[in-house]
């Protein structure tokens, strides 16, 4: 079993986290994103849609998608319990998963690839205008989230959870993407600072 990984990426950060906060240690295959080797033939025979993480098991079988793969592992460890206990939970922290991943870390990463100069080699043509656009996008979910932390610790509750580890890495990833939060959203910055203070977080 191995992880195709990038230390530059948020996706594969996300499951890193994951896996430490499971305690799990799984071999990593570095991936150069800026030489496009996850353009290449030979990742593509492993992830004809060229994203990464990936996971490689060890009868061959490949499983993509960070969260996917972070579900895999959720069954295999299932404590702690990363994606809620109970009916009602469990729809909690997928619905919090979803609204992280659309609402936050799309269109900050969209933010990044069109205006970033490092990004060019991964997106092109580069349209500087869609880049505003999911700035815009990001500060009214930003607003959303801040609202909702209001009488919570975490995202989903009083438990973290999958969508505090994608709501962080989103968060972390307005540096690259030339995105200040506002410093009138203080439980949004407290929560990050929350999150950023747990040891997964330098995973």
């Amino acid at each position: 079993m191995k992880i195709y990984n990038s230390n530059f990426a948020p996706n594969p950060r996300r499951l890193r986290m994951f896996l430490a906060e499971k305690g799990l240690s799984i071999p990593f295959v570095d991936v150069d994103l800026a030489a496009l080797a996850h353009k290449t033939e030979a990742f593509s025979e492993i992830n004809p849609f060229q994203g990464i993480p990936a996971l490689v098991l060890d009868d061959g079988g490949v499983i993509t998608e960070s969260i996917a793969i972070s579900r895999y592992f959720e069954e295999l460890h299932p404590e702690p319990p990363l994606f809620g206990t109970g009916a009602r939970e469990r729809a909690e922290v997928e619905m919090w998963q979803r609204r992280a991943e659309l609402y936050l870390l799309f269109p900050i990463a969209q933010a990044y690839r069109h205006s970033h100069p490092g990004a060019k080699v991964l997106e092109s043509p580069q349209i500087g205008e869609w880049a505003e656009v999911n700035r815009a996008k990001t500060l009214v979910a930003m607003e959303r989230f801040d609202a909702a932390l209001a009488d919570r610790p975490f995202i989903c509750g009083d438990h973290y959870t999958v969508a505090d580890i994608t709501g962080l890495v989103a968060l972390d990833f307005t540096k690259p993407a030339r995105i200040a939060i506002p410093e009138s959203l203080v439980n949004l910055r407290r929560w990050r600072e929350t999150l950023s203070a747990r040891p997964s977080a330098k995973a």
